[in-house]
């Protein structure tokens, strides 16, 4: 297989992302939830807000030769990554880590200097190794009316044109950090 090429995702494409999706958490999730939730959470109809997110220009798809491998959706309004899926056949090829790295620049360009969401539990390992970190476990709400278990992880981003790492490291001894480009936001202060 060539390398996929990316593309903003439409409309058009908003039948085959939802298919996409159901199949892979009918395949990926099984793992870490019973049977009775995935066939509840795999039957649900796709949220109101996902064409909102795609006509807004939130959307990415990965394909090749016109097959769809993955896609990906950012509410650049609030930074959270709504989705990341990758066809079952096509895990393990850097699909998913490629849609979640444009995303994440898509986000830098525009001034979102934090990205959230809400892992499923076999997906975490993929995040941790993108760099979120996890701030707690909880039970999500569904629209089908179930609820399921979840990491919440953020990846704070270093924003667009900034020169120095965001947040930059603690100086270990010695003075303040230098100065940085203006786009780059104050750094945190330290609790003792």
């Amino acid at each position: 297989m060539s390398m996929p090429s990316q593309r903003p995702a439409t409309e058009a494409d908003l039948a085959a992302l939802w298919a996409l999706r159901t199949r892979a958490v009918r395949s990926s999730c099984a793992s870490h939830y019973p049977p009775e939730v995935i066939d509840i959470w795999s039957a649900a109809a796709p949220p109101a807000t996902m064409p909102l997110l795609v006509r807004s220009g939130g959307g990415i798809v990965a394909e090749d030769a016109g097959r769809l491998l993955g896609y990906a959706v950012l509410d650049a309004e609030t930074g959270e990554v709504d989705a990341v899926f990758v066809d079952p056949g096509a895990h393990g090829q850097g699909i998913g880590r490629a849609l979640l790295a444009a995303l994440e620049a898509m986000a830098r360009a525009q001034d979102v200097d934090r990205l959230f969401l809400s892992a499923s539990l076999n997906a975490v390992p993929f995040y941790e190794r993108a760099g979120f970190r996890a701030l707690r476990e909880r039970l999500v709400p569904h629209r089908s009316g179930i609820a399921i278990r979840a990491l919440q992880m953020e990846k704070r981003l270093t924003p667009s044109g900034c020169t120095a790492p965001y947040p930059p490291p603690l100086p270990s001894t010695g003075p303040a950090p230098a100065a940085r480009s203006r786009a780059c936001p104050p750094a945190p202060v330290p609790s003792s």
